[in-house]
């Protein structure tokens, strides 16, 4: 068996179910900018609250993941990304105790909502600058980070930290429609439109960004017959995105929110393809990353394990919490 692909596998699940499952409260955190009344922003907290600690564990078990089983990526990225790693920790943390204590006081709720809001949008920005900088490119020589402290800072990364705020806001206002009704409902289906339409523009002008930007992924893409499977992709995401943006229309609740996610499931794989078998594009593989075989068999026993029980936990609390949340509806 092939340990390395295995995990290579289950990290980027973890990736993926982190960005859509925290993606969506984090897009509700940063809608509060849109959305002021107080009555509103409680019950926009409130479609959350069940779910959100638990969104948080796919984000540990990839980063847990990637020193456990991929020491070598590990040891380049965290040089490399040191900063935008550090201010979305930041963020996250500002935004955890916001979370909890704007229910705790009336007088200065006003500094917690805005604490909420900017601790979301540092962390969203600070993921997709990350995400545009292992997309770019890290410079290693003899498998070690050889590049400075703000190579990740260029017009790239930062187009795709808008792109990801962008996206985790279309998240946020379907995820809106899904759980609320009424006055709150409307006013999310009206940020909902442009939010998505913006995330299609965002996800096309990336696509045709990367290759110019790196010659063995136009390569690929470009290349006959190979590509020809390569374009199934963007053809099934315009099919997504027509339905999508006619669910909206319709004024569909449920449907908005599956079609968001599945934007994301189908410009995830795009990337993946994009950068396989290399792990840190645009050199290091996810075998010459890998830990011992060893090593890679112990925690492939941790992980059949461990892997279905958050699956199965994940599941039930989104099961028990399904359906609307209406304003009565509180988190104390």
């Amino acid at each position: 068996m092939d340990y390395a692909l295995f995990w290579a596998v289950l990290i980027a699940v973890a990736v993926f179910a982190y960005v859509v499952l925290d993606g969506f409260d984090l897009g509700v955190a940063m809608l509060f900018a849109l959305f002021k009344d107080p009555e509103e922003r409680d019950h926009m907290v409130n479609t959350v609250a069940p779910v959100w600690d638990g969104n948080e564990t796919w984000l540990i078990l990839g980063g847990g993941g990637l020193f456990a089983v991929f020491p070598l990526a590990y040891a380049i990225l965290m040089p490399a990304l040191y900063v935008p790693i550090i201010v979305m920790l930041l963020g996250l943390v500002f935004r955890g105790v916001a979370f909890e204590f704007r229910f705790k006081t009336t007088r200065g709720k006003f500094v917690w909502d805005w604490s909420f809001f900017l601790g979301s949008l540092a962390a969203a920005f600070s993921q997709g600058i990350m995400l545009g900088a292992v997309l770019q490119g890290v410079k290693v020589v003899d498998r070690a980070y050889a590049g400075g402290w703000f190579d990740w800072l260029t017009p790239f990364t930062l187009y795709c930290g808008v792109s990801v705020v962008i996206g985790y806001i279309a998240l946020g206002s379907t995820w809106l429609i899904m759980k609320t009704s009424g006055a709150l409902q409307q006013r999310a289906y009206r940020v909902a439109r442009p939010s998505v339409i913006l995330l299609l523009l965002t996800i096309a002008v990336a696509s045709i960004s990367l290759p110019m930007m790196r010659e063995d992924i136009a390569e690929r893409w470009f290349t006959f017959p190979a590509s020809l499977g390569f374009w199934t992709l963007p053809t099934i995401l315009a099919i997504v995105a027509t339905y999508l943006l006619r669910s909206l229309r319709k004024g569909k609740e449920y449907r908005p929110y599956l079609l968001t996610l599945l934007l994301f499931f189908i410009s995830f794989c795009g990337f993946s393809v994009s950068v396989y078998p290399n792990l840190i594009p645009p050199d290091i593989t996810i075998w010459e990353a890998a830990a011992p075989e060893n090593s890679l068999k112990f925690l492939f026993v941790g992980g059949i394990v461990l892997v279905p029980i958050i699956l199965a936990y994940t599941a039930y609390s989104y099961w028990v919490f399904r359906g609307k949340v209406e304003t009565q509806d509180g988190y104390h």
